[in-house]
Protein backbone atom coordinates (compact mmCIF):
# COMPACT_ATOMS: atom_id res chain seq x y z
CA UNK A 1 0.00 0.00 0.00
CA UNK A 2 1.83 3.38 -0.81
CA UNK A 3 2.05 6.15 1.50
CA UNK A 4 0.24 8.47 -0.87
CA UNK A 5 -2.07 8.19 -3.44
CA UNK A 6 -1.61 10.10 -6.49
CA UNK A 7 -4.87 11.57 -8.63
CA UNK A 8 -3.71 12.50 -12.42
CA UNK A 9 -6.49 15.20 -13.57
CA UNK A 10 -4.56 15.02 -17.59
CA UNK A 11 -8.07 14.43 -19.05
CA UNK A 12 -9.76 17.00 -16.98
CA UNK A 13 -8.14 19.88 -15.91
CA UNK A 14 -5.39 19.36 -18.09
CA UNK A 15 -7.59 18.94 -21.26
CA UNK A 16 -8.54 22.67 -20.22
CA UNK A 17 -5.09 23.81 -21.20
CA UNK A 18 -5.12 25.86 -24.32
CA UNK A 19 -4.67 24.54 -27.70
CA UNK A 20 -5.34 20.92 -26.06
CA UNK A 21 -8.42 18.86 -27.10
CA UNK A 22 -8.36 15.07 -26.67
CA UNK A 23 -10.56 12.97 -28.70
CA UNK A 24 -12.48 10.03 -27.05
CA UNK A 25 -9.74 7.03 -28.12
CA UNK A 26 -6.49 9.93 -27.09
CA UNK A 27 -8.45 9.89 -23.50
CA UNK A 28 -8.84 5.73 -23.59
CA UNK A 29 -4.91 5.73 -24.79
CA UNK A 30 -3.92 8.46 -22.02
CA UNK A 31 -5.97 6.84 -19.66
CA UNK A 32 -4.36 3.01 -19.85
CA UNK A 33 -0.98 4.63 -19.89
CA UNK A 34 -1.76 6.86 -16.20
CA UNK A 35 -2.65 2.95 -15.47
CA UNK A 36 0.21 1.28 -16.32
CA UNK A 37 2.14 4.35 -14.51
CA UNK A 38 0.91 3.54 -11.06
CA UNK A 39 -1.69 6.23 -10.66
CA UNK A 40 -4.37 5.87 -8.22
CA UNK A 41 -6.86 7.58 -9.17
CA UNK A 42 -7.81 9.06 -13.10
CA UNK A 43 -10.15 11.74 -13.39
CA UNK A 44 -11.80 11.16 -16.93
CA UNK A 45 -14.17 14.24 -17.26
CA UNK A 46 -17.11 16.06 -16.33
CA UNK A 47 -20.93 14.68 -15.52
CA UNK A 48 -22.63 16.99 -17.71
CA UNK A 49 -24.33 14.87 -19.92
CA UNK A 50 -24.17 17.74 -22.92
CA UNK A 51 -20.74 16.70 -23.05
CA UNK A 52 -20.49 14.15 -25.68
CA UNK A 53 -16.63 13.26 -25.68
CA UNK A 54 -17.00 12.06 -22.14
CA UNK A 55 -20.51 10.54 -22.22
CA UNK A 56 -18.78 8.50 -24.32
CA UNK A 57 -15.28 8.22 -22.70
CA UNK A 58 -16.89 6.44 -20.20
CA UNK A 59 -19.28 4.59 -22.17
CA UNK A 60 -16.07 2.78 -23.18
CA UNK A 61 -13.95 2.56 -20.71
CA UNK A 62 -16.39 0.15 -18.95
CA UNK A 63 -15.81 -1.70 -22.30
CA UNK A 64 -11.94 -1.26 -21.47
CA UNK A 65 -12.04 -1.05 -17.95
CA UNK A 66 -8.37 0.28 -15.67
CA UNK A 67 -6.41 -2.55 -14.01
CA UNK A 68 -5.85 -1.00 -11.26
CA UNK A 69 -6.61 2.87 -10.96
CA UNK A 70 -9.91 3.87 -9.90
CA UNK A 71 -11.79 5.82 -12.74
CA UNK A 72 -13.18 9.68 -11.47
CA UNK A 73 -16.18 11.68 -13.01
CA UNK A 74 -16.37 15.19 -12.08
CA UNK A 75 -19.03 17.26 -11.06
CA UNK A 76 -20.19 20.43 -8.98
CA UNK A 77 -22.94 20.15 -6.26
CA UNK A 78 -26.27 21.21 -6.95
CA UNK A 79 -27.65 24.87 -8.29
CA UNK A 80 -28.27 27.20 -5.80
CA UNK A 81 -32.22 27.11 -5.35
CA UNK A 82 -32.62 24.02 -7.31
CA UNK A 83 -33.55 20.12 -5.62
CA UNK A 84 -30.81 17.61 -6.33
CA UNK A 85 -33.32 15.57 -8.55
CA UNK A 86 -33.78 18.61 -10.96
CA UNK A 87 -29.64 19.10 -11.75
CA UNK A 88 -28.70 16.75 -15.11
CA UNK A 89 -25.58 16.72 -14.16
CA UNK A 90 -25.89 14.87 -10.83
CA UNK A 91 -28.69 12.66 -12.28
CA UNK A 92 -26.36 11.66 -15.11
CA UNK A 93 -23.51 10.42 -12.22
CA UNK A 94 -25.14 6.51 -12.27
CA UNK A 95 -25.34 5.99 -16.09
CA UNK A 96 -21.94 7.11 -16.59
CA UNK A 97 -20.57 4.10 -14.40
CA UNK A 98 -17.64 5.45 -12.76
CA UNK A 99 -16.84 4.49 -9.15
CA UNK A 100 -15.41 8.01 -7.82
CA UNK A 101 -17.85 10.85 -7.86
CA UNK A 102 -15.55 14.16 -7.03
CA UNK A 103 -17.80 17.17 -6.30
CA UNK A 104 -16.24 20.58 -6.39
CA UNK A 105 -18.15 23.43 -4.60
CA UNK A 106 -17.15 26.84 -3.22
CA UNK A 107 -15.36 27.29 0.21
CA UNK A 108 -14.28 30.92 -0.56
CA UNK A 109 -17.14 33.27 0.89
CA UNK A 110 -16.13 36.12 -2.59
CA UNK A 111 -16.69 33.29 -5.04
CA UNK A 112 -20.31 32.14 -2.96
CA UNK A 113 -21.72 35.97 -2.97
CA UNK A 114 -19.96 37.34 -6.05
CA UNK A 115 -19.86 34.31 -8.50
CA UNK A 116 -22.74 32.11 -7.34
CA UNK A 117 -24.96 34.77 -6.24
CA UNK A 118 -26.10 33.10 -2.95
CA UNK A 119 -25.78 33.00 0.49
CA UNK A 120 -23.27 31.72 2.91
CA UNK A 121 -26.16 29.02 4.80
CA UNK A 122 -27.56 27.85 0.78
CA UNK A 123 -23.84 26.64 -0.32
CA UNK A 124 -22.95 24.96 2.67
CA UNK A 125 -26.83 23.30 2.09
CA UNK A 126 -25.73 22.52 -1.48
CA UNK A 127 -22.44 20.87 -0.94
CA UNK A 128 -24.35 18.34 1.95
CA UNK A 129 -26.94 17.62 -0.44
CA UNK A 130 -24.89 17.17 -3.46
CA UNK A 131 -22.10 14.92 -1.81
CA UNK A 132 -25.11 12.68 0.07
CA UNK A 133 -26.82 12.09 -3.26
CA UNK A 134 -23.43 10.80 -4.56
CA UNK A 135 -23.45 8.74 -2.02
CA UNK A 136 -26.53 7.12 -1.96
CA UNK A 137 -25.63 6.38 -5.37
CA UNK A 138 -23.14 3.98 -3.79
CA UNK A 139 -20.26 5.75 -5.22
CA UNK A 140 -17.04 6.67 -3.49
CA UNK A 141 -17.25 10.49 -3.19
CA UNK A 142 -14.55 13.72 -3.00
CA UNK A 143 -15.07 16.44 -2.15
CA UNK A 144 -13.41 19.58 -3.91
CA UNK A 145 -12.75 22.89 -1.69
CA UNK A 146 -12.37 25.36 -4.42
CA UNK A 147 -10.36 28.56 -3.64
CA UNK A 148 -10.06 26.52 0.16
CA UNK A 149 -7.01 28.39 0.69
CA UNK A 150 -8.12 32.04 -0.75
CA UNK A 151 -10.94 31.53 1.53
CA UNK A 152 -9.13 30.44 4.63
CA UNK A 153 -6.98 33.57 4.77
CA UNK A 154 -9.99 35.37 3.89
CA UNK A 155 -12.40 34.09 6.21
CA UNK A 156 -11.14 30.85 7.85
CA UNK A 157 -14.13 29.86 9.56
CA UNK A 158 -16.81 30.09 6.58
CA UNK A 159 -13.83 28.00 4.49
CA UNK A 160 -13.91 24.91 7.52
CA UNK A 161 -17.36 25.34 7.90
CA UNK A 162 -17.42 23.71 3.97
CA UNK A 163 -15.42 21.04 4.65
CA UNK A 164 -17.36 19.78 7.64
CA UNK A 165 -20.86 19.74 5.54
CA UNK A 166 -18.83 17.45 2.90
CA UNK A 167 -17.76 15.23 5.89
CA UNK A 168 -21.35 15.32 7.76
CA UNK A 169 -22.63 14.62 4.19
CA UNK A 170 -20.49 11.51 3.95
CA UNK A 171 -17.40 12.15 1.82
CA UNK A 172 -14.89 9.69 1.63
CA UNK A 173 -11.82 12.51 1.34
CA UNK A 174 -11.27 15.85 0.78
CA UNK A 175 -9.13 17.87 -1.68
CA UNK A 176 -7.97 21.47 -1.12
CA UNK A 177 -7.94 23.29 -4.43
CA UNK A 178 -4.99 26.56 -4.95
CA UNK A 179 -7.43 26.91 -7.38
CA UNK A 180 -6.01 30.66 -8.28
CA UNK A 181 -2.43 29.42 -7.99
CA UNK A 182 -1.38 32.21 -5.79
CA UNK A 183 -0.46 30.70 -2.10
CA UNK A 184 3.15 30.45 -0.81
CA UNK A 185 4.09 26.71 0.56
CA UNK A 186 4.00 28.72 4.30
CA UNK A 187 0.03 29.42 3.47
CA UNK A 188 -0.37 25.63 1.85
CA UNK A 189 1.52 24.51 5.10
CA UNK A 190 -0.79 26.04 7.55
CA UNK A 191 -4.07 25.61 5.69
CA UNK A 192 -3.77 21.59 5.41
CA UNK A 193 -3.16 21.32 9.75
CA UNK A 194 -6.21 23.45 9.94
CA UNK A 195 -8.13 21.23 7.83
CA UNK A 196 -6.73 18.36 9.59
CA UNK A 197 -7.64 19.80 13.20
CA UNK A 198 -11.29 20.24 11.37
CA UNK A 199 -11.93 16.86 9.84
CA UNK A 200 -11.20 13.66 10.31
CA UNK A 201 -11.18 12.81 6.22
CA UNK A 202 -7.99 11.86 4.31
CA UNK A 203 -6.61 15.33 2.58
CA UNK A 204 -5.68 15.76 -0.82
CA UNK A 205 -3.79 19.21 -2.79
CA UNK A 206 -4.88 20.25 -6.03
CA UNK A 207 -2.39 23.53 -6.37
CA UNK A 208 -2.40 25.65 -9.65
CA UNK A 209 0.93 26.82 -11.11
CA UNK A 210 0.70 30.60 -11.19
CA UNK A 211 3.28 31.94 -9.20
CA UNK A 212 5.23 28.76 -10.59
CA UNK A 213 5.00 27.11 -6.97
CA UNK A 214 2.58 24.92 -7.66
CA UNK A 215 5.07 21.87 -7.32
CA UNK A 216 6.01 23.83 -3.59
CA UNK A 217 2.66 23.83 -2.57
CA UNK A 218 1.96 19.82 -3.05
CA UNK A 219 5.47 18.75 -1.20
CA UNK A 220 4.43 21.53 1.55
CA UNK A 221 1.01 19.68 1.86
CA UNK A 222 2.63 16.23 1.83
CA UNK A 223 4.66 17.52 5.04
CA UNK A 224 1.64 18.64 6.43
CA UNK A 225 -0.43 15.73 6.54
CA UNK A 226 -2.38 15.88 3.26
CA UNK A 227 -2.01 12.15 2.11
CA UNK A 228 -3.75 12.48 -1.88
CA UNK A 229 -1.71 14.34 -4.83
CA UNK A 230 -2.97 15.96 -7.75
CA UNK A 231 -1.82 16.80 -10.62
CA UNK A 232 -1.31 16.61 -14.33
CA UNK A 233 1.32 15.23 -16.50
CA UNK A 234 3.50 17.70 -17.80
CA UNK A 235 1.67 20.11 -16.02
CA UNK A 236 -1.17 20.51 -18.12
CA UNK A 237 -4.41 22.88 -16.79
CA UNK A 238 -5.93 25.78 -16.80
CA UNK A 239 -4.00 29.04 -17.34
CA UNK A 240 -0.04 28.61 -16.19
CA UNK A 241 -1.21 24.89 -15.49
CA UNK A 242 -1.35 22.48 -11.93
CA UNK A 243 0.98 20.44 -10.67
CA UNK A 244 3.42 18.38 -12.53
CA UNK A 245 3.34 15.01 -11.61
CA UNK A 246 6.05 14.06 -13.45
CA UNK A 247 8.49 16.68 -10.86
CA UNK A 248 5.47 15.77 -8.22
CA UNK A 249 6.22 11.81 -8.25
CA UNK A 250 10.05 11.04 -8.29
CA UNK A 251 10.17 14.10 -5.72
CA UNK A 252 7.90 12.59 -3.50
CA UNK A 253 9.73 9.13 -4.16
CA UNK A 254 13.36 10.12 -4.36
CA UNK A 255 13.75 13.16 -2.37
CA UNK A 256 11.27 12.46 0.46
CA UNK A 257 11.36 8.34 0.66
CA UNK A 258 7.57 8.28 0.12
CA UNK A 259 6.67 4.88 -1.29
CA UNK A 260 4.33 5.99 -4.73
CA UNK A 261 4.93 3.62 -7.62
CA UNK A 262 7.54 0.67 -8.07
CA UNK A 263 11.00 0.87 -9.53
CA UNK A 264 10.29 0.48 -12.89
CA UNK A 265 7.16 2.04 -12.92
CA UNK A 266 9.02 4.88 -12.31
CA UNK A 267 11.80 4.34 -14.90
CA UNK A 268 8.87 5.00 -17.47
CA UNK A 269 7.90 8.37 -16.24
CA UNK A 270 10.15 9.63 -19.50
CA UNK A 271 8.11 7.34 -21.68
CA UNK A 272 5.24 7.98 -20.55
CA UNK A 273 5.33 12.39 -20.35
CA UNK A 274 6.30 12.25 -23.89
CA UNK A 275 3.82 9.86 -24.98
CA UNK A 276 1.43 12.33 -23.58
CA UNK A 277 2.98 15.38 -24.53
CA UNK A 278 2.54 13.49 -28.31
CA UNK A 279 -0.98 12.70 -28.07
CA UNK A 280 -2.04 15.95 -26.40
CA UNK A 281 -0.66 17.07 -29.92
CA UNK A 282 1.92 19.60 -27.67
CA UNK A 283 5.97 20.10 -28.05
CA UNK A 284 8.03 17.46 -25.69
CA UNK A 285 9.01 18.48 -22.68
CA UNK A 286 12.28 20.21 -22.95
CA UNK A 287 13.74 21.62 -19.54
CA UNK A 288 11.09 19.96 -17.87
CA UNK A 289 12.74 18.36 -14.51
CA UNK A 290 13.22 14.67 -14.75
CA UNK A 291 11.80 14.03 -17.91
CA UNK A 292 12.89 16.84 -20.09
CA UNK A 293 15.13 15.93 -22.56
CA UNK A 294 17.82 18.81 -21.52
CA UNK A 295 17.29 17.67 -18.06
CA UNK A 296 20.03 15.50 -17.83
CA UNK A 297 22.37 17.70 -20.72
CA UNK A 298 25.94 19.08 -19.84
CA UNK A 299 27.51 21.67 -21.98
CA UNK A 300 29.80 24.12 -19.95
CA UNK A 301 33.53 22.58 -20.26
CA UNK A 302 34.18 22.87 -16.48
CA UNK A 303 30.62 21.00 -15.43
CA UNK A 304 31.21 17.95 -18.39
CA UNK A 305 35.01 18.00 -17.37
CA UNK A 306 33.62 17.33 -13.30
CA UNK A 307 30.82 14.77 -15.02
CA UNK A 308 33.45 12.79 -17.18
CA UNK A 309 35.56 11.67 -14.17
CA UNK A 310 31.97 11.35 -11.48
CA UNK A 311 28.31 11.92 -12.73
CA UNK A 312 27.50 12.80 -9.32
CA UNK A 313 29.06 16.26 -9.40
CA UNK A 314 26.77 17.76 -11.62
CA UNK A 315 23.64 15.12 -11.12
CA UNK A 316 20.94 15.28 -8.65
CA UNK A 317 19.82 11.51 -9.13
CA UNK A 318 20.63 9.28 -12.12
CA UNK A 319 18.81 10.08 -15.39
CA UNK A 320 17.85 6.25 -15.78
CA UNK A 321 16.15 5.71 -12.63
CA UNK A 322 13.16 8.18 -14.70
CA UNK A 323 14.31 6.44 -17.40
CA UNK A 324 16.27 9.54 -19.16
CA UNK A 325 18.94 9.99 -20.60
CA UNK A 326 22.52 12.00 -20.12
CA UNK A 327 23.64 13.90 -22.92
CA UNK A 328 27.19 15.72 -23.12
CA UNK A 329 26.57 18.80 -25.97
CA UNK A 330 28.73 19.37 -28.64
CA UNK A 331 29.83 23.48 -28.40
CA UNK A 332 32.02 25.64 -28.27
CA UNK A 333 31.21 26.06 -24.95
CA UNK A 334 31.39 22.76 -24.22
CA UNK A 335 35.25 22.44 -23.86
CA UNK A 336 37.77 19.91 -25.50
CA UNK A 337 36.81 17.25 -23.35
CA UNK A 338 33.27 17.45 -23.95
CA UNK A 339 33.98 17.22 -28.03
CA UNK A 340 36.97 14.74 -27.46
CA UNK A 341 34.58 12.63 -25.89
CA UNK A 342 31.57 12.72 -27.83
CA UNK A 343 34.19 12.11 -30.95
CA UNK A 344 35.17 8.78 -29.12
CA UNK A 345 31.73 7.77 -28.33
CA UNK A 346 31.24 8.34 -32.36
CA UNK A 347 33.35 5.47 -32.88
CA UNK A 348 35.15 7.16 -35.38
CA UNK A 349 38.62 5.00 -34.48
CA UNK A 350 40.22 8.61 -32.86
CA UNK A 351 41.30 8.59 -29.14
CA UNK A 352 41.44 12.08 -27.36
CA UNK A 353 45.22 12.75 -28.53
CA UNK A 354 44.40 12.33 -32.22
CA UNK A 355 45.44 15.45 -34.62
CA UNK A 356 42.62 14.75 -36.72
CA UNK A 357 40.38 14.88 -33.00
CA UNK A 358 41.88 17.97 -32.35
CA UNK A 359 40.76 19.10 -35.82
CA UNK A 360 37.57 18.27 -35.51
CA UNK A 361 37.20 20.58 -32.09
CA UNK A 362 39.02 23.20 -34.12
CA UNK A 363 36.49 22.96 -36.85
CA UNK A 364 33.56 22.88 -34.21
CA UNK A 365 34.40 26.36 -32.99
CA UNK A 366 35.01 27.83 -36.90
CA UNK A 367 31.33 26.87 -37.60
CA UNK A 368 29.56 27.77 -34.17
CA UNK A 369 31.44 31.29 -34.63
CA UNK A 370 29.74 31.31 -38.25
CA UNK A 371 26.20 31.11 -36.96
CA UNK A 372 26.23 26.93 -36.89
CA UNK A 373 24.97 25.23 -33.20
CA UNK A 374 25.85 21.46 -32.79
CA UNK A 375 24.63 21.26 -29.32
CA UNK A 376 21.15 20.70 -30.78
CA UNK A 377 22.04 19.30 -33.47
CA UNK A 378 24.37 16.51 -32.96
CA UNK A 379 23.62 14.34 -36.06
CA UNK A 380 25.01 17.27 -37.91
CA UNK A 381 28.20 17.13 -35.62
CA UNK A 382 28.23 13.42 -36.42
CA UNK A 383 28.39 14.23 -40.27
CA UNK A 384 30.73 16.86 -40.09
CA UNK A 385 33.43 14.90 -37.96
CA UNK A 386 33.05 11.73 -40.47
CA UNK A 387 33.65 13.81 -43.40
CA UNK A 388 36.81 15.34 -41.40
CA UNK A 389 38.17 11.65 -41.31
CA UNK A 390 37.24 10.23 -44.21
CA UNK A 391 34.42 7.94 -43.19
CA UNK A 392 31.86 9.30 -44.71
CA UNK A 393 31.09 9.71 -48.35
CA UNK A 394 27.40 11.72 -49.45
CA UNK A 395 24.71 9.15 -50.88
CA UNK A 396 23.96 11.83 -53.66
CA UNK A 397 25.57 14.89 -55.51
CA UNK A 398 23.42 17.99 -56.17
CA UNK A 399 23.68 19.54 -59.48
CA UNK A 400 21.35 22.31 -59.06
CA UNK A 401 18.00 22.87 -57.96
CA UNK A 402 15.37 25.73 -58.66
CA UNK A 403 12.52 26.40 -56.36
CA UNK A 404 9.82 29.34 -57.33
CA UNK A 405 6.90 30.84 -55.73
CA UNK A 406 4.17 32.01 -57.65
CA UNK A 407 1.09 34.21 -56.48
CA UNK A 408 -2.14 34.87 -59.06
CA UNK A 409 -4.71 37.21 -59.07
CA UNK A 410 -6.92 35.33 -56.91
CA UNK A 411 -4.39 35.26 -53.65
CA UNK A 412 -3.61 31.52 -54.42
CA UNK A 413 -0.04 30.60 -53.75
CA UNK A 414 1.78 27.70 -55.41
CA UNK A 415 5.33 26.56 -54.61
CA UNK A 416 7.06 24.09 -56.47
CA UNK A 417 11.17 22.99 -56.24
CA UNK A 418 13.14 21.46 -59.25
CA UNK A 419 15.91 19.52 -58.60
CA UNK A 420 18.74 17.54 -60.36
CA UNK A 421 20.93 15.05 -58.48
CA UNK A 422 23.18 12.15 -59.48
CA UNK A 423 23.61 8.91 -57.73
CA UNK A 424 26.49 6.72 -58.31
CA UNK A 425 26.80 7.79 -61.62
CA UNK A 426 22.52 8.10 -62.53
CA UNK A 427 20.84 10.96 -63.17
CA UNK A 428 17.47 11.92 -61.77
CA UNK A 429 15.46 15.06 -62.55
CA UNK A 430 12.72 15.72 -60.67
CA UNK A 431 9.98 18.23 -59.62
CA UNK A 432 6.77 18.75 -56.44
CA UNK A 433 5.41 21.30 -55.12
CA UNK A 434 4.70 22.10 -51.23
CA UNK A 435 3.26 24.29 -49.15
CA UNK A 436 6.11 26.40 -49.18
CA UNK A 437 9.58 26.77 -50.39
CA UNK A 438 11.17 24.12 -47.69
CA UNK A 439 8.43 21.49 -48.02
CA UNK A 440 8.35 21.69 -51.66
CA UNK A 441 12.23 21.52 -52.04
CA UNK A 442 11.74 18.65 -48.70
CA UNK A 443 9.43 17.07 -51.08
CA UNK A 444 11.47 17.30 -54.62
CA UNK A 445 14.59 15.73 -52.75
CA UNK A 446 12.63 12.88 -51.37
CA UNK A 447 11.07 12.31 -54.70
CA UNK A 448 14.55 12.09 -56.39
CA UNK A 449 16.06 9.82 -54.06
CA UNK A 450 13.34 7.40 -53.37
CA UNK A 451 13.78 5.10 -56.33
CA UNK A 452 17.74 4.89 -54.92
CA UNK A 453 17.03 4.71 -51.08
CA UNK A 454 13.19 3.55 -50.59
CA UNK A 455 14.23 3.68 -46.74
CA UNK A 456 13.63 7.02 -46.89
CA UNK A 457 9.72 6.01 -46.74
CA UNK A 458 10.28 5.98 -43.39
CA UNK A 459 11.95 9.28 -42.77
CA UNK A 460 9.42 12.09 -41.94
CA UNK A 461 10.13 15.75 -41.10
CA UNK A 462 8.74 16.88 -38.02
CA UNK A 463 9.88 20.16 -37.13
CA UNK A 464 11.31 23.21 -38.63
CA UNK A 465 12.84 26.31 -36.54
CA UNK A 466 14.43 29.19 -38.12
CA UNK A 467 16.85 31.94 -36.11
CA UNK A 468 18.14 34.85 -37.25
CA UNK A 469 21.73 34.79 -35.83
CA UNK A 470 22.84 37.80 -36.74
CA UNK A 471 19.71 40.34 -36.01
CA UNK A 472 21.84 43.66 -36.81
CA UNK A 473 22.55 42.70 -40.53
CA UNK A 474 18.42 43.33 -40.91
CA UNK A 475 17.09 41.44 -44.05
CA UNK A 476 20.62 40.29 -45.00
CA UNK A 477 21.46 38.60 -41.72
CA UNK A 478 22.23 34.55 -41.74
CA UNK A 479 19.37 33.09 -40.77
CA UNK A 480 20.19 29.25 -38.48
CA UNK A 481 17.37 26.88 -39.83
CA UNK A 482 16.61 23.40 -37.39
CA UNK A 483 15.82 20.36 -39.09
CA UNK A 484 14.16 17.45 -36.64
CA UNK A 485 13.79 13.95 -38.16
CA UNK A 486 11.94 11.41 -37.21
CA UNK A 487 12.35 7.50 -38.07
CA UNK A 488 10.02 5.43 -35.84
CA UNK A 489 10.61 6.33 -31.88
CA UNK A 490 13.94 7.58 -32.79
CA UNK A 491 14.62 11.65 -33.91
CA UNK A 492 17.28 13.74 -35.13
CA UNK A 493 18.35 17.38 -35.62
CA UNK A 494 20.62 18.91 -37.94
CA UNK A 495 21.66 22.38 -38.59
CA UNK A 496 22.07 24.68 -41.51
CA UNK A 497 23.27 28.49 -41.75
CA UNK A 498 23.66 30.89 -44.64
CA UNK A 499 22.27 34.27 -45.69
CA UNK A 500 19.54 32.79 -47.98
CA UNK A 501 16.79 30.74 -45.62
CA UNK A 502 16.39 28.30 -48.70
CA UNK A 503 20.21 27.52 -48.65
CA UNK A 504 20.12 26.77 -45.30
CA UNK A 505 16.96 25.02 -45.07
CA UNK A 506 18.90 22.94 -47.93
CA UNK A 507 22.02 22.31 -46.02
CA UNK A 508 19.74 21.00 -42.84
CA UNK A 509 17.20 18.97 -44.68
CA UNK A 510 20.24 17.55 -47.11
CA UNK A 511 22.14 16.53 -43.33
CA UNK A 512 18.77 15.07 -41.79
CA UNK A 513 18.38 12.72 -44.73
CA UNK A 514 21.96 12.06 -44.95
CA UNK A 515 22.02 10.67 -41.17
CA UNK A 516 18.70 8.99 -41.59
CA UNK A 517 20.02 7.12 -44.07
CA UNK A 518 23.48 6.56 -42.67
CA UNK A 519 21.69 5.01 -39.81
CA UNK A 520 18.87 2.91 -41.58
CA UNK A 521 21.49 1.63 -44.41
CA UNK A 522 24.36 0.80 -41.12
CA UNK A 523 21.79 -1.53 -39.06
CA UNK A 524 20.67 -3.34 -42.42
CA UNK A 525 23.75 -4.39 -43.42
CA UNK A 526 24.85 -5.04 -39.40
CA UNK A 527 21.49 -7.07 -39.65
CA UNK A 528 22.92 -8.94 -42.88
Amino acid sequence: MSDLLLYDTTLRDGAQTEGITFSVGDKIKVAHKLDDLGIDYVEGGFADPNNRTDVEFFARMREEPLSNARLVVFGMTRRAGKAVEDDPALANLAQLGAPVVALVAKTWDLHVREALRTGLDENLRMIQDSVRYAKELGKEVGFDAEHFFDGFTRDAQYALDCLRAAEQAGADWICLCDTNGGSLPAQVEQGVRAAAETVNLPLGIHAHNDCELAVANTLAAVQAGATQVQGTLNGYGERCGTANLSAVIPNLQLKLGKSLVSDKQISQLYETSHFVASIANMPPPERDAYVGRSAFSHKGGMHVDAMLKHPGTYEHVRPDVVGNERHYLVSDQAGRSAVLFKIQALDLGLDKDSPQAHEIVAQLKEMEHAGYQYDSAEASFELMARKRVGLYQPRFKLEGFRVTVEKDREGDIRTEATIRLEVDGDKEHTAAEGDGPVHALDNALRKALERFYPELAGIGLTDFKVRVVDAAEGTGAKVRVMVESRAGSRTWTTVGVHTNIIEASWQALVDGVEWGLLQTLDQAEQSD
